[in-house]
């Protein structure tokens, strides 16, 4: 196997780039899994309200790059303010929020504190757990279950 040292700028020209970036699998080895998720759907607990009065609560997020983690740190809004950084990743990652695939740190800034929090915690259970599950345990029976906290109307499992 040939291996070759990848620059800032390399990747950039990637990127930029216009052939396609999937490529077809090859067979999965012994222990790899075949069916990798890379796109996950997510329905807002508020939604985002567009300037033209639609609402949107349905989106995708993709699985973040070691990319996607570095560039905020060379933002400035995120080294002028660290806490910043969420809004810098989140725009990166979100690929459709609604009818909107332009999804930028404004839009993300827009969006209500609650929905904020729900990404979050969807963007660190899909990118270290690798699934949108959760366990939860019913508050009066005490039974352990499942929800997918990707899909449904709150309040559903």
């Amino acid at each position: 196997m040939r291996r070759r040292i990848v620059s800032i700028g390399d990747l950039d020209e990637l990127a930029q780039s216009t052939e396609p970036a999937v490529r077809p699998a090859e067979p999965a080895g012994r222990g790899e899994r075949a069916d990798l998720r890379t796109e996950f759907d997510f329905e807002l607990p508020r939604g985002y309200l567009h300037s033209d009065g639609t609402l949107h609560r349905h989106g995708r997020m993709r699985l973040a790059t070691a990319r996607d983690e570095l560039r905020p740190q060379i933002d400035v809004r995120v080294r002028e303010n660290p806490a910043y950084l969420s809004v810098v990743l989140l725009s990166q990652v979100i690929t459709k929020l609604g009818t909107i695939t332009d999804i930028h740190s404004g839009l993300v800034e827009q969006m209500y504190a609650t929905d904020i929090a729900f990404l979050q915690d969807f963007y660190r259970r899909i990118n270290s757990e690798g699934h949108t599950r959760a366990e939860v345990e019913c508050p009066t029976c005490g039974t352990s279950f499942e929800v997918d906290i990707a899909g449904g109307r709150l309040g559903e499992s």
